[in-house]
């Protein structure tokens, strides 16, 4: 623990963040295992991504070696996810990396990190809620001849107010409010569903396979389209003049940038370190095992869809049904639409389990109102915070339309990533004495390495996705300075008698 308590880079010890956890009022119910921790992952990571961003992704940026994006994706995913398994075994307390930035770099960085997870599950949530309500309007339409009016079908629609979207995050509010198992359980169903379609996708897709539509693998690069500038251009090429290429070597870095949101998620497993019965063997097992099953899937998603059908020809929403449709497969393509409205569901519950236990540990460290932090009695719950969250993302993914806004999910995450590589570094400088049951290899080699990769892809999404990511943590900053600097447990006076 840092000296100076009055510094804004103080820092709370591992022993003190695991101690808190002890505190009956504050505790949360350890039930989770290494298996609900990789349904976890495996749950939230196959969604939106592999679902609709295949399809843009190859048609606009990469063709065939779309394939190869998610590689290079997954492999910056992997290298952000050693150190994560490296924190989370250690530090095993809600928030994920605010908690860890908090014992290594300080409270200040803490609670811009803490603030930027806030910012990246909230609009993760409410995204894929709009999502989902796309798909199962387009299923009631399609397949029962039902048709909910334009005013209750989302701005998307051309409506007023979203009701699909906005009532299914009460009722994953509900869930969660109940009991982490039970979302566990529930999770549980709904990955071997969506699993099962994305097995059906590669299996069957095999018979339906041109070796024509690969050629060429790589289609030769093409300058992106004219208009991307300014603002909306990335900041790379403000910053350098590169201007970024669809197709070619770099339309594969281009797409990597684009279908990073189809893994984003696999950190939200270490914000359940402290529900987990064994956190020091599982968190490991369950970070790095649901990233490397989900890698796996998504590439052989991808060479088999873009086997079927022409790269240039692909679909934009739905990619995975259009593909067979085809091939004259409309069973198939029903299926997947099934299978990939009922996926969305787990997505949208487990970013929304993410935010409330960051705002768990934010609040339980008296950088948020404490009340926030008080957990159920019966149920061992934050039901107080995930009542509140829930109540404002309903209403957001209800009235407001979030494409614009969707890119700053994808920098949020990297901008988390950055920072728990960094705190990789500072703790294992800082506190060498630590027990740590998994340890990033080669640091601080893999920690720089995550740093550089997270950043490039950071630098390849529009300028005007940094302002508004920078005008979030401003915010961020006056709030740290008019509430939470006062009000920190760890800055209050006499803290170390009772702290």
């Amino acid at each position: 623990m840092s000296r100076d308590l009055n510094s804004p880079f103080r820092t709370k010890s591992v022993e003190q963040s695991i101690r808190d956890t002890e505190e009956p009022e504050h505790a949360l119910r350890k039930s989770l295992s290494a298996w609900d921790l990789t349904v976890f992952g495996v749950g939230v990571i196959i969604g939106t991504g592999i679902f609709v961003l295949t399809g843009i992704a190859a048609r606009n940026n990469a063709g065939p070696a779309t394939a190869l994006a998610f590689v290079a994706a997954g492999i910056v995913c992997a290298l952000a996810a050693l150190c994560y398994a490296e924190f989370a075994s250690t530090v095993p307390v809600a928030g994920s990396a605010y908690t860890f930035s908090y014992a290594s770099i300080g409270e200040l960085p803490a609670w811009i990190i803490g603030w930027d997870l806030v910012l990246e599950f909230a609009l993760g949530t409410a995204v894929v809620a709009v999502g989902w309500s796309g798909y199962v309007r387009h299923l009631m339409d399609t397949n029962l001849g039902w048709t909910l009016p334009t005013s209750l079908s989302g701005p998307d629609a051309g409506g007023h107010f979203d009701l699909l979207a906005f009532l299914l995050v009460l009722v994953l509010t509900w869930i969660l409010v109940v009991g982490t198992k039970l979302s566990a359980r529930i999770t549980a169903v709904v990955v071997a569903i969506k699993v099962t379609v994305v097995l059906l996708v590669i299996v069957a897709g095999l018979f339906f396979i041109k070796a024509d539509n690969y050629s060429p693998f790589i289609p030769p690069a093409q300058p992106q389209a004219e208009g991307v500038s300014g603002w909306h251009a990335p900041l790379v090429q403000l910053l350098f003049g590169y201007e970024p290429t669809n197709f070619g070597v770099m339309g594969i870095f281009t797409a990597a940038s684009l279908i990073f949101f189809a893994f984003i998620g696999f950190d939200v497993v270490a914000t359940a370190a402290e529900e987990t019965k064994n956190p020091q063997r599982d968190m490991p097992r369950g970070i790095l095992g649901s990233l490397l099953i989900c890698t796996v899937l998504y590439v052989a998603v991808t060479l088999v869809v873009t086997g079927m059908q022409k790269y240039s020809e692909m679909s934009a929403t739905a990619p995975l049904a259009e593909a067979f449709k085809s091939v004259n497969q409309p069973f198939f393509s029903g299926a997947i639409s099934l299978g990939a409205s009922v996926g969305l569901i787990t997505v949208c519950m487990i970013l929304l389990l993410g935010q409330t236990r960051v705002f768990f540990a934010m609040s339980r460290d008296g950088l948020l109102p404490r009340v926030f932090s008080v957990t159920h009695p019966k149920y061992r719950t934050p039901y107080r915070a995930t009542v509140l969250l829930g109540g404002i993302i309903a209403v957001v993914a209800g009235f407001t339309s979030l494409e614009s806004l969707a890119e700053l999910v994808n920098i949020g995450t990297l901008f988390a990533f950055v920072v728990v590589a960094l705190g990789v570094i500072v703790l294992r400088k800082t506190r060498p004495d630590l027990h740590r049951s998994f340890r990033t290899p080669w640091v601080p080699f893999v920690p720089i390495l995550s740093i550089a990769a997270s950043f490039w892809l950071m630098l390849n999404l529009p300028a005007e996705t940094w302002l508004r990511f920078g005008i979030w943590m401003v915010i961020g900053v006056i709030v740290y300075f008019a509430y939470g600097r006062q009000h920190s447990r760890l800055g209050q006076v006499g803290a170390d008698a009772k702290y």
